[in-house]
């Protein structure tokens, strides 16, 4: 029966989630995270969704930093591939990870691991606020000039673009070296962050493009709010930049929903397209700012 097949999953997923923290005493990711069975465990109920969630916490109170970095490689992974009702789950939780004083003293690589967990923790609580302020996961809306960015108004613009901000500060704010990277399981966690930073990024950028457009036709104090926001955009484009050339990427990827189309390369690394607005331009921003 269907429930036979739910309860045999459930015990599977269990079973793999407990594997992580007692067998693998190596950060190798050759183990199976068992994520086909996770994705469709989730599928299953609300129930499911809320035990695997339990589970997955439980973890993170762990002293290894092993078995905390793969609850939450695990939590990521099901926030960005698995069934919506996780995130709305996470999103809905008072709190969700507090790992800021994490620290693995058991083995000289916890010290480097740990503050990437601290970091990469601290990632995910912001996500999963952004669903909670935007109700939707900013990474997966439609893109392009139909999309959620380019068709909100002014005030939905100036209470959506803090909240990509933050959550973006977050994600460039794990600041990882290719040094760093020595592990599968910091190497899975990064390719995760890697994947959003350029999904937000195309989010946040449409954003921007329709601020603009709106912004000689707004208030005197919408304006400067607006021009705030463009200006710590630019700022963030450039550590954009910097985080991009540590995936050291292979081959030349194209983002489509920009006005000119986005592409990192590894001979050219991160290339974005002129804005309506140009550093040199934003001067005339503050002028009509006087004006007003």
């Amino acid at each position: 029966s269907s429930y036979k097949r739910l309860k045999d999953r459930s015990k599977r997923v269990r079973h793999g989630v407990t594997l992580q923290g007692k067998l693998l005493s190596e950060p190798s990711c050759n183990d199976t995270f068992l994520e086909g069975d996770l994705i469709q465990y989730i599928n299953g109920t609300n129930m499911s969704v809320e035990h695997l969630a339990d589970v997955l916490s439980e973890k993170t109170g762990s002293s290894s930093w092993v078995v905390v970095f793969k609850a939450l490689v695990t939590v990521h992974h099901l926030m960005v591939h698995g069934n919506e009702r996780f995130i709305q789950h996470l999103a809905s939780r008072n709190s969700l990870f507090t790992l800021h004083n994490f620290l693995d003293k058991s083995v000289i690589e916890g010290y480097t691991m740990s503050t990437f967990i601290r970091r990469y923790s601290r990632y995910l609580n912001e996500k999963s606020l952004a669903y909670r302020l935007i109700a939707s996961d900013i990474t997966k809306t439609k893109r392009g000039m139909d999309g959620m960015m380019r068709t909100m108004d002014t005030k939905q613009l100036l209470n959506t673009l803090p909240v990509i901000q933050t959550q973006f500060d977050a994600l460039l704010n794990f600041n990882a070296n290719p040094d760093e990277l020595t592990n599968g399981i910091i190497h899975a966690a990064f390719m995760l962050l890697f994947k959003d930073s350029l999904r937000l990024f195309a989010a946040y950028n449409e954003g921007i493009l329709n601020l603009l457009d709106k912004y000689f036709d707004m208030r005197k104090n919408q304006c400067k709010e607006s021009l705030d926001i463009y200006i710590k955009f630019l700022e963030r484009t450039t550590t954009l930049a910097q985080f991009l050339n540590v995936a050291q990427v292979q081959q030349s990827i194209c983002i489509q929903g920009f006005s000119a189309g986005f592409c990192i390369s590894p001979a050219a690394g991160i290339t974005v397209p002129p804005h309506p607005v140009t550093t040199a331009q934003t001067q005339k921003l503050l002028v009509v700012l006087t004006i007003l």
